[in-house]
């Protein structure tokens, strides 16, 4: 007897042979609710209706999950790779010397949080904030590489401050405190306040003041501060163990005369306005000065 194929979708399987009748049990009928077995088209269909579904469905499966495009960064900084620089550079250079610029070889767009502008030699360093400058500003910093006395150059340096150039967050670097800090610290606080009293009318601002163990050359030093930290006077613990409180009363005079040109809009150097200002403080109308130590004063007088 020979086998029958039964096709089902896309599977083919051999059927068992057919048993007579004779060699049949005898067996209670039940009789079950029959499901018609699907044809090929609707086998076909339902296949191709379910791929539809998983391609176009708007519930897409990770297969299908579109990847979302990065998002563009809204940044209106000049771009800082070297070609960049370098082309700004010389856009920079070329207005200069349109505005009167000569005497330089070189420029060198700078970025750094005190220099803004230099000249070296025949090398002009500029701060990058100036590179688009307003044409006011940069005839202020030509007056600069090419004036001929120091009235010519504060003027001009004055109107090259007086843009707002911004350097960005500056992090101090706090060092670890000593003993005996707080109570040195809490000591210059009181002596800045009365000394605000007796020399500035008490119009100078409180300001937080540190102590330094790497300052080597200098005995105290005044920082303005700028957008993102206020300023302070910082001293020198060396100088104070060294020579002593009196010298560091004269040390933070010096530093509150820098605060007080700050505070009132002056340039902040050892120019007038700050040897006259010394003078009437009582202090010397100089950047620097002799400190004789402690012991060697004590050998001196004994």
């Amino acid at each position: 007897m020979s086998s029958r194929h039964t096709q089902l979708g896309f599977d083919f399987f051999d059927a068992a042979p057919a048993a007579s009748e004779a060699s049949l049990p005898v067996v209670p009928v039940v009789t079950l609710p029959t499901v018609p077995a699907p044809s090929f088209t609707q086998s076909v269909t339902s296949a191709v209706s379910q791929l539809f579904t998983q391609v176009f469905s708007p519930v897409l499966t990770p297969a299908f999950v579109p990847v979302p495009p990065k998002p563009v960064a809204d940044d209106t900084r000049p771009s800082r790779g070297r070609t960049a620089v370098r082309a700004r550079t010389a856009v920079l250079f070329s207005r200069l010397e349109d505005l009167g610029l000569r005497g330089v070889d070189a420029l060198v767009l700078m970025r750094t949080r005190t220099v803004m502008v230099s000249l070296i030699g025949r090398t002009l360093r500029i701060h990058e904030g100036y590179a688009e400058a307003p044409e006011a500003v940069l005839r202020a910093i030509v007056a600069f590489a090419t004036a001929r006395n120091k009235t010519e150059r504060t003027t001009a340096r004055e109107a090259i401050l007086a843009f707002d150039v911004e350097r960005g967050p500056s992090v101090r670097r706090q060092e670890p405190a000593r003993p005996g800090d707080v109570a040195i610290i809490a000591q210059l606080m009181e002596a800045h306040r009365d000394l605000n009293a007796k020399w500035f009318a008490g119009a100078l601002t409180a300001i937080p003041l540190r102590l330094s163990g790497k300052m080597a050359t200098r005995l105290g030093h005044y920082d303005p501060g700028s957008r993102h930290t206020p300023p302070e006077i910082v001293m020198s613990r060396t100088h104070i163990t060294r020579h002593g409180w009196r010298e560091a009363m004269h040390t933070l005079l010096h530093e509150m005369v820098h605060q007080w040109q700050h505070e009132t809009g002056q340039p902040v150097d050892h120019g007038t306005a700050f040897r006259q200002k010394a003078r009437d403080v009582g202090i010397t109308p100089a950047a620097r000065r002799d400190v004789t130590p402690l012991e060697k004063r004590r050998k001196a007088t004994g």
